[in-house]
């Protein structure tokens, strides 16, 4: 059907409603509310490797700014229902982020994401797992779970420390990667290795989930010091085989703390000539009055579905890919 056709087959068509009806029954038997917030709204994010779409709205406004932006996760939202006492909530349904097309992207694509009250990210890594396999069970397939720290991942696997290693040795552990060295810091170095060294060779039988992330990723999730005085991230990232699925995170609920984080993503932008999305003060007022403590994750369900059918194209998941819609 060139040109007007759907870019997904019909099986996987099927197979994306069952994932969305078996994630509700999911969250039915936990008792954990499904909600709807807004797909725009007056704050953006200030993560510096994401970027926001925005619009100027055309009506009355009575005051309230025209531009708005879309949102690339529910997640302040939903903190502000936890902050107003909903309890475990949950949500599933697009986001949208810029410059993302591709074999693998698509600027808008489906995500879940849902908060646990009480719970660490440890615990809700289980907890994801367990939706992971029974999304898996619809098309016949299982993988086992198999916990680890970021710390021991690079140490086995790579023979090195990502919390003391230099540059210099990060940059070695590439190997034969090419990468333009311009402009990179610790930080990328350690994404590149992630991504080109150690994905890769995850089993795709396996469930792989990686907690206690660096400091300097902790993005919304609070920080631990261990005995050897060393701080980490308390995040976790769930990985299927090669396919990252979800990311999680035990909450940050220090409205300071997490103001000064968005500030310093702005500097960051600054610094490389990207715009500068208004911080969500509505989100941040909620933090003040009072976030419970909580765990929250959000999962690519594109990439579970991708996963699912052994496709490395997003096309292939989607009635119409960014191309074609």
């Amino acid at each position: 059907m060139s040109g007007w056709g759907p870019t997904a087959g019909g099986e996987a068509l099927r197979l994306r409603a069952r994932v969305n009806a078996a994630v509700r029954a999911f969250f039915a038997e936990r008792g954990v509310l499904e909600v709807e917030t807004p797909v725009f709204s007056r704050g953006g994010n200030s993560e510096p490797n994401i970027a926001p779409f925005h619009l100027e709205f055309s009506g009355r406004t009575d005051g309230a700014p025209r531009t708005r932006w879309l949102r690339t996760s529910p997640e302040y939202a939903l903190k502000r229902l936890l902050a107003a006492g909903v309890g475990d909530c949950y949500e599933l349904g697009r986001v949208f982020r810029d410059g993302e097309a591709g074999g693998r992207h698509n600027p808008e694509f489906t995500m879940l994401e849902w908060y646990r009250v009480g719970w660490d990210h440890r615990r809700l890594a289980g907890e994801t797992a367990e939706l992971v396999r029974v999304a898996l069970a619809l098309a016949g397939r299982d993988a086992r779970l198999e916990e680890t720290t970021y710390r021991e991942l690079y140490r086995t696997r790579l023979g090195l420390d990502p919390f003391l290693a230099s540059e210099d040795e990060l940059r070695a552990a590439l190997g034969d990667v090419a990468v333009d060295p311009r402009g990179l810091v610790r930080d990328d170095w350690l994404d590149l290795l992630m991504t080109h060294r150690l994905q890769p060779g995850f089993d795709p039988a396996v469930m792989l989930a990686v907690h206690d992330w660096p400091a300097t990723q902790c993005a919304l999730a609070r920080l631990r010091r261990g005995d050897d005085g060393i701080a980490v991230a308390e995040r976790f990232e769930l990985y299927l085989g090669p396919v990252e699925l979800a990311n999680g995170y035990h909450e940050l609920t220090d409205a300071a703390e997490q103001r000064a984080r968005f500030e310093r993503d702005l500097a960051v932008r600054a610094g490389r000539g990207a715009m500068q999305p208004p911080l969500d003060e509505a989100f941040l007022a909620a933090l003040a009055h009072g976030l419970p403590e909580c765990a929250g994750v959000a999962l690519g369900v594109d990439r579970l579905l991708m996963a699912m059918l052994g496709t490395d194209r997003i096309a292939d998941v989607l009635a119409f890919d960014f191309a074609h819609g």
